[in-house]
């Protein structure tokens, strides 16, 4: 990483700022979580500006497309009345999906910070890597790692105590 970038990725103080925005993006992943969603959560930022926020809301609103990204997305665009959403980060605590990385593609986001890699369905280097791909028009800039300890105990967490809602269902009499 160049060092002007690292300097500009400085807040006051020495705090890193994907460190710092990638904590909100952990506190709507945690809002989700209360909802009974998977525990994701994305933020993306124009500057030092937060433009939008949201977690997971598939089951809540009974949307497959509810993803915390596309949310984001969206709410990004209308706020900024443009569906190009240049000169933007967006963080998110998982690695995107191919139907997300397709989002963050079409609206021409520059850089995406995700903390933990999806082994399943990730489409930024796990499974596949559109962030990057020569045949479509838009490349976008990946960090990963950032807060990966703690993203990824939440999600196993989160998924830990659904098997276990599950079993003590089963174990139930009807």
């Amino acid at each position: 990483m160049a060092e002007a970038e690292k300097a500009s990725r400085k807040m006051n103080g020495g705090e890193d700022m994907d460190q710092y925005y990638m904590q909100l993006a952990l506190t709507e992943a945690r809002a989700a979580a209360q909802l009974g969603e998977v525990p994701i959560g994305a933020v993306l930022v124009a500057g030092q500006q937060v433009v939008a926020r949201a977690g997971n809301r598939r089951e809540t609103w009974q949307d497959p497309t509810a993803h915390a990204e596309l949310i984001v997305l969206r709410e990004a665009a209308r706020r900024l009345e443009s569906w190009r959403l240049l000169d933007t980060t967006l963080y998110v605590t998982l690695e995107p999906c191919v139907m997300c990385m397709g989002g963050i593609l079409l609206a021409r986001v520059p850089r995406l910070v995700f903390a933990a890699r999806d082994p399943r369905v990730g489409a930024a280097g796990s499974i596949l890597d559109l962030s990057n791909d020569e045949r479509l028009n838009h490349a976008v800039s990946v960090t990963e790692g950032v807060c990966r300890d703690e993203c990824s105990e939440m999600l196993s967490a989160f998924f830990r105590q659904l098997r276990q809602a599950k079993k003590t269902a089963k174990m139930q009499p009807a």
